[in-house]
């Protein structure tokens, strides 16, 4: 797998689950449990959904993700996957995010095994 792959997979995901909150509150506290500040869930989303964004733009312009933006996408998936274990843990949010928080570390695990395929156009100067 490449990171070209870990991105769009990243990208859908937190496209997906970023809006999700924004657009459909009912559904969004069916699956997850009620919220007693909704706009931390909107604000979340809000973030998710930028960098899925972030990600969609890297990998438009058909090239590496830039190292910058790597770094943001699993620093966030690894952060994501803390405050889910770690809430859940305290009984603080329902145990459903541990879905979410096995999709983050599988988003980790992408990422630090991801290799970038070699430049067909670069010249080798191993030689």
């Amino acid at each position: 797998m490449n990171e070209r792959h870990v991105a769009s997979v990243q990208a859908a995901f937190y496209l997906g689950t970023g809006v999700w909150p924004l657009l459909h509150r009912r559904s969004f506290e069916r699956v997850t449990g009620p919220k007693a500040d909704f706009w931390l869930a909107q604000t979340v989303g809000i973030t998710v959904t930028t960098i899925g964004i972030g990600l969609v733009h890297a990998l438009s312009r058909r090239r590496d993700v830039p190292p910058e933006l790597r770094t943001v996408a699993a620093t966030s998936a690894a952060g994501l996957a803390l405050v889910d274990f770690w809430f859940v843990a305290r009984g603080r949010i329902s145990k459903i995010y541990l879905a979410d928080a096995a999709a983050e570390v599988a988003l980790v695990a992408g990422w630090l095994f991801a290799r970038n395929p070699p430049d067909p156009v670069l010249p080798d100067t191993s030689s």
